[in-house]
């Protein structure tokens, strides 16, 4: 568009043409077609010059703040490795949650039950009260002296003023009972309220650690991680484990667990097919007739604790000072554990520099 404007006052016919009255003189023509074609020339550079100068301080911006350098294959593996691991440690935080869930739930039920049998006992006393109270009324009592007076039987009216005393005892015994009945049923009552608020706590907190987790996934699986996670954690054929030792409970559960290698790691999961890692441990032993936590934490005080030195094989080994990760020691400095998310059921390197402690089952 710029350049017909440059060529228009050109053409034939445009300001080059004599007008039919001209008062000026030739040279004054030349003097006002060239401060046209000026004019022209310079509104059509105000037109561009926009763009050039925008493109200038483009270039100059860049120049002085550079692209960010794209990470290398390395840089995206660490990266990668370190949100596999949160994953696996908001997975462990999420299995924790579920423990406490089941059990406040569990807690929970009892108590609604307690409160209902507390109010029902206590219903039942307020009716007994009230039946005494109205024959109470209705009776009017008794004066021990006017019956004496008019008894026949001094014998038999000392017999029934002992009944009435002993009702009388009764009766206040009654009323003191209903008093606890009225404290006990009001405890109960807190009680399954505050069990009931602790579980609403726990499923909202199990949703948000449910978001976290799934926000990290969306992170990982982006095309830049997944490739190079792809790349770092190509295993090739799983190993054949001869354990070693005598063929002990824990011997028994680990040859469970070595045969879930190649199976995917998925966060909350405890088998057949998927596990997390504390998922596979419960997995691998629930086979042996033990049932084990769906946790870290709880597995971590699930059995004797022992050093280093006396591993043997199906011990549990755990990682990380807030004991997020748990193996099962295969022997030789051998683990096999559900790693990470994006990762298989495998035999690898014990974690020796973030070891935290071993566990003994059974």
């Amino acid at each position: 568009m710029e350049r017909s404007r440059l060529r228009g006052p050109r053409v034939s016919g445009g300001l080059t043409r004599r007008l039919p009255f001209q008062p000026f003189g030739h040279g004054t023509a030349r003097a006002w077609r060239s401060a046209a074609i000026v004019a022209a020339v310079l509104g059509a550079f105000s037109l561009a010059l926009p763009d050039a100068v925008g493109y200038a301080q483009s270039a100059r911006h860049a120049a002085d703040h550079p692209a960010a350098p794209q990470p290398d294959l390395n840089q995206l593996i660490a990266q990668a490795k370190q949100l596999q691991h949160q994953i696996d440690q908001l997975s462990e935080q999420y299995d924790g949650l579920r423990v406490q869930l089941a059990a406040a739930k569990r807690t929970a039920k009892i108590a609604v039950k307690t409160a209902a049998r507390d109010a029902k006992q206590l219903a039942a006393g307020r009716t007994r009260v009230a039946q005494i109270a109205a024959a109470s009324y209705e009776g009017g009592g008794y004066d021990p002296t006017l019956q004496l007076a008019t008894s026949s039987d001094p014998q038999s009216f000392l017999d029934r003023a002992s009944i009435m005393t002993h009702l009388q005892t009764v009766n206040g015994q009654v009323v003191s009972s209903l008093q606890a009945a009225e404290a006990s049923a009001l405890r109960a009552r807190e009680t399954a309220q505050q069990q009931e608020a602790r579980v609403t706590k726990l499923q909202s907190q199990i949703s948000q650690k449910r978001d976290q987790i799934e926000g990290k996934i969306t992170k990982i699986e982006s095309s830049a991680y997944s490739q190079a996670l792809a790349i770092a954690s190509r295993t090739g054929t799983f190993p054949v484990i001869d354990i070693p030792g005598p063929n002990t409970l824990g011997a028994e559960a680990l040859r469970y667990a070595l045969s879930r290698q190649g199976d995917p790691y998925v966060w909350g999961a405890e088998g057949p097919n998927e596990f997390d890692c504390s998922g596979l441990v419960k997995w691998a032993y629930a086979q042996v007739g033990i049932s084990l936590p769906h946790y870290t934490g709880d597995q971590y005080n699930s059995g004797e604790h022992i050093s280093q030195d006396q591993l043997e094989p199906g011990d549990l080994v755990f990682f990380y000072p807030d004991i997020s990760h748990v193996g099962m020691y295969v022997g030789n400095g051998l683990m096999v554990d559900a790693p990470d998310f994006g990762e298989t059921v495998k035999v690898e390197p014990v974690y020796w520099n973030v070891y935290a402690g071993a566990v003994r089952i059974g």
